[in-house]
């Protein structure tokens, strides 16, 4: 009898669990079909049984959250170039590079055009592979010694791209031309080797509004990626690599460039957004850019000027081209020892917030 019993509440209790747990899965559930029928009534309804979809964050990227900041001078302007006035931007999400491209990931782009690996896996909208010269793809090594005048950059010019030593070194003697054929290249590989269906946004770089949105770190006026107003910590240490003084380069610790993970990051744990190499973004160069653009994601897109923005300051600069407000230029075509880049992504998912994590990536 009292096997019987309980033999009858452990029924019940799995016709319960069963009752439950199904509906969840979709069985016995008439929602997914209803859509179906209605449509076959002539009803829309939208096309059932769409995939669901996730912008994965790529590696060695965070994740920036849109906002509203005011851009601009956060600071006296010291060289009257009145080519920063301030001015209230807002900003759409996208995903940053944590780091500027190093040496090793510029040469990973090589070895792949060099071994034509660009055939790798089957991408889903670039139906064909992207066409690049090697040779126009290597990095101005000749940059250590042609950018300075009566500078010994003998030793750099030699070891500084090709040696393992630098590895971790950002990239530098490439121009705003061949910094975009890298962003080209990535796009590819990264959805040549992606499973999903539907491909990722292309990575490019970033425009000047994102990079000075990112280099703030979250503030809304920050003279500095650190806040600011003052270039050394609590301890007496230099936040950025830079020319401090008049000359005392070694002063941070690096005669020429760092690695690109060494300093403290900013508030988005963006690295070097200030100092160590200068960033190639997007935007052609105007001192009137600021007020022609518009006021949401502004982008001054002139394929007919040459000059292209370089912000951020490098290691050989003094504290004004540190400031996250300096606007400078240089010509697309001409690399130097002192410019480099980093790469962004248009972050297409929900509207106002994020659903990624940068400490929780989701695996493909």
């Amino acid at each position: 009898m009292y096997k019987k019993m309980n033999f009858r509440l452990l029924s019940i209790t799995l016709g319960l669990a069963v009752a439950t747990l199904l509906p969840g899965c979709g069985l016995f559930n008439k929602k997914g079909s209803a859509s179906e029928k209605a449509n076959r009534r002539g009803e829309v309804t939208g096309v059932p049984k769409r995939e669901s979809w996730q912008q994965n964050l790529p590696i060695d990227m965070v994740p920036i959250k849109a906002g509203t900041f005011w851009m601009g001078q956060s600071d006296e302007d010291i060289a009257y170039t009145q080519s920063s006035m301030n001015k209230q931007i807002t900003i759409s999400e996208f995903f940053m590079d944590k780091y500027e491209v190093s040496n090793n990931k510029y040469r990973q782009f090589l070895e792949a055009v060099k071994n034509g690996q660009l055939e790798t896996g089957t991408p889903t909208t670039l139906k064909e592979a992207p066409t690049f010269n090697l040779d126009e793809l290597k990095p101005d090594t000749t940059v250590w010694s042609t950018s300075f005048s009566y500078h010994y950059g003998d030793p750099l010019m030699e070891f500084y791209f090709d040696h393992p030593a630098f590895d971790n070194y950002p990239v530098v003697g490439i121009s705003w031309d061949q910094a975009k054929q890298y962003c080209e290249w990535r796009t590819y590989h990264l959805r040549a080797n992606d499973e999903s269906e539907y491909d990722m946004t292309p990575f490019r770089l970033p425009s000047e509004a994102e990079w000075e949105y990112a280099a703030k770190g979250g503030k809304d006026v920050a003279k500095y990626p650190w806040g600011g107003p003052y270039l050394k910590n609590k301890r007496g240490c230099l936040m950025a690599n830079f020319k401090p003084g008049r000359g005392n380069y070694i002063d941070d610790g690096f005669p020429y460039t760092a690695p690109v993970d060494v300093f403290a990051p900013n508030g988005f744990g963006l690295y070097n957004m200030s100092g160590n190499v200068s960033e190639w973004v997007l935007d052609a160069y105007a001192a009137t850019s600021s007020a022609i653009t518009w006021d949401l994601n502004p982008v001054y897109d002139d394929p007919n000027e040459p000059r292209k923005v370089v912000r951020g300051g490098s290691w050989k600069d003094i504290a004004h081209f540190l400031e996250t407000s300096t606007r400078t230029y240089e010509y697309e075509d001409v690399a130097q020892a002192h410019i480099g880049f980093r790469t962004v992504m248009t972050f297409i998912g929900r509207s106002g917030s994020m659903d990624v994590k940068s400490a929780k990536r989701r695996k493909r």
